[in-house]
């Protein structure tokens, strides 16, 4: 039986490389991101629906579950929203911008899971993209970073509450991307390793028979070489 995904943010980076790969697994997906008006050139010749819009408006994800289909055997919560930049410390946010980021950090992906759990057969898989600014306190990161946190403790309770699914909160480890750069502006980040680079954890915790719960991606992908 073919499998299906979405994964949302998908245009580029992280999103990009996850989808490319299970696409070439055979994989049938469903993608967006707020700029994807087509399907990538990499995915031309697979299974793919490619719908452009934000994760954050409600008539956009019921879009995202109706492409997928009666069967979603993975839900990739991969767009994130990053918020001003430069940085802002806690005293100086707009919280008007932070109201933004956690509708689509946090609020999103659990209302993208919500209208997707009738649909997904036991073994089943979330894999929430989370952050090491999660759970480190790095100046600057405070709105990014606790919108991460809550989506983590959001996936623990959603492992508790559907035990016969898989539900992570995965770090992939910094990564020379368009957000990484917009955390750095004007830095020169070509040290970062490339999104492919974490792409085998991804798969460890899509493919394997890992507990739910927090990983590394680096970590995973390295203990499975």
């Amino acid at each position: 039986m073919t499998r299906t995904a979405i994964v949302t943010g998908a245009s580029r980076g992280l999103g990009l490389a996850l989808a490319r790969e299970l696409a070439g697994r055979g994989w049938r997906l469903v993608i967006d991101a707020r700029d994807l008006p087509a399907v990538p050139v990499e995915l031309a010749s697979a299974e793919v629906v490619a719908l452009s819009g934000d994760v954050s408006a409600a008539a956009h994800r019921r879009s995202l579950v109706a492409a997928a289909g009666e069967r979603i055997d993975l839900l990739v919560n991969n767009a994130s929203e990053l918020g001003p930049t430069p940085l802002p410390a806690l005293a100086d946010y707009p919280l008007a911008a932070l109201e933004r980021v956690y509708r689509v950090n946090v609020l999103a992906p659990l209302a993208l899971a919500q209208l997707a759990l009738p649909l997904m057969p036991p073994g089943g898989r979330i894999l929430n993209i989370s952050s090491d600014a999660a759970v480190e306190a790095y100046e600057g990161w405070g709105g990014y970073g606790s919108s991460k946190a809550a989506l983590d403790q959001l996936a623990n309770v959603l492992a508790a509450e559907n035990p016969t699914l898989r539900v992570y909160s995965v770090d992939p480890g910094d990564m020379r991307t368009r957000m990484q750069q917009d955390a750095f502006p004007g830095e020169d980040i070509s040290d970062r390793p490339l999104p492919e680079e974490s792409v085998p954890g991804l798969l460890e915790l899509i493919d394997g028979d890992l507990p739910s719960g927090r990983y590394a991606a680096r970590s995973l992908a390295g203990a499975a070489r």
